[in-house]
């Protein structure tokens, strides 16, 4: 009972072999050789795939339908070579129709064996996929045309941030040297003004001599009159000496209150120039990260071409 149902079971599963080949002729491109490459058949859809009639296809050569790179190649000597001891071959590969079109396949190549176990004939079932690697190209060109555009326009904001950061670099040297120099202005402002306060105290002391010198001329009387008179001329200079000291002094204070505020102004102007030097770094650093990533893409664009 079991061996009934098992033999119906088996019966059920068993294809009619002429159904099968009749169902693969009509989907996929098949054609025939001969152990040395010679087109013993071929059905219509390799024979229209390749721009030829059917009637066209028997006693055309293999070698005809290659590209004349890979017919002189050692790939194509090893490629029949491996079919007469029997070892099947399962690749992609581009063929050239008789109108000399290029066209890729996904083809296998099947040797036939004799009863003796000999090798006859081979078989090669195709399948076109030029479409498919056409478009597979197109995209690996895209992504590597549009690394191609990421790297240069990334290069060329490097350069540019490059060189903005090389004039901030310098404008920052030249306040940083402005700095010193309103410093040093500073310092001879201020050492001024020391002189001046001694000035200013000598013409003080000048002045109270003249004055007692004055005081003793005048108790002198006669015989002192001159020098009264000279007594009266040095306290005139003295006076002369105050009110210049007092006049330099008031433009020396003038000009230390406008260092002062140049110097705040230019300590202002330097931290806002550290500042975009900071920022011009961090957009040379992103410019670079971008570099490289456009580098990395094409990179995998051309494995991708590759692997495809």
């Amino acid at each position: 009972m079991i061996s009934a149902t098992n033999d119906k079971h088996t019966s059920n599963q068993v294809l009619d072999e002429k159904a099968v080949l009749s169902a693969i002729d009509r989907s996929l491109a098949m054609i025939e050789f001969d152990i040395h490459g010679k087109v013993l058949w071929a059905n219509d859809n390799f024979a229209k795939t390749m721009d030829y009639e059917t009637a066209e296809m028997p006693g055309l050569m293999h070698r005809q339908f290659c590209t004349p790179e890979f017919v002189n190649s050692p790939e194509y000597a090893a490629l029949w070579n491996d079919l007469k001891r029997g070892h099947p071959f399962q690749e992609k590969i581009l063929r050239v129709t008789k109108n000399r079109r290029l066209l890729w396949f996904e083809a296998t190549y099947s040797p036939v064996f004799d009863a003796e176990g000999q090798v006859q004939a081979v078989i090669k079932v195709a399948t076109d996929i030029t479409a498919r690697e056409n478009a597979t190209t197109q995209v690996t060109s895209d992504l590597q045309q549009m690394a191609h555009d990421l790297l240069q326009r990334a290069e060329e904001g490097i350069f540019s941030s490059q060189q903005i950061a090389s004039a901030v670099e310098s404008v920052v040297k030249e306040a940083n040297d402005n700095i010193q120099v309103l410093q040093l202005l500073e310092n001879k402002a201020s050492s001024v003004r020391g002189i001046m306060r001694t000035i200013r105290d000598i013409a003080s002391q000048t002045n109270l001599l003249a004055l007692n010198a004055a005081i003793e001329a005048a108790h002198a009387g006669e015989h002192g009159r001159g020098f009264n008179v000279v007594a009266n001329e040095v306290r005139k200079l003295a006076k002369q000496a105050e009110e210049a000291t007092a006049e330099v002094n008031s433009n020396l204070e003038g000009i230390a209150a406008q260092v002062t505020e140049i110097a705040k102004g230019t300590k202002r102007s330097q931290t806002l120039i550290t500042d975009s030097q900071r920022l011009t770094q961090q957009a040379v650093d992103e410019f670079t990260g971008i570099g490289l990533a456009a580098q990395q893409l094409d990179k995998q664009a051309h494995a991708l071409g590759e692997l495809l």
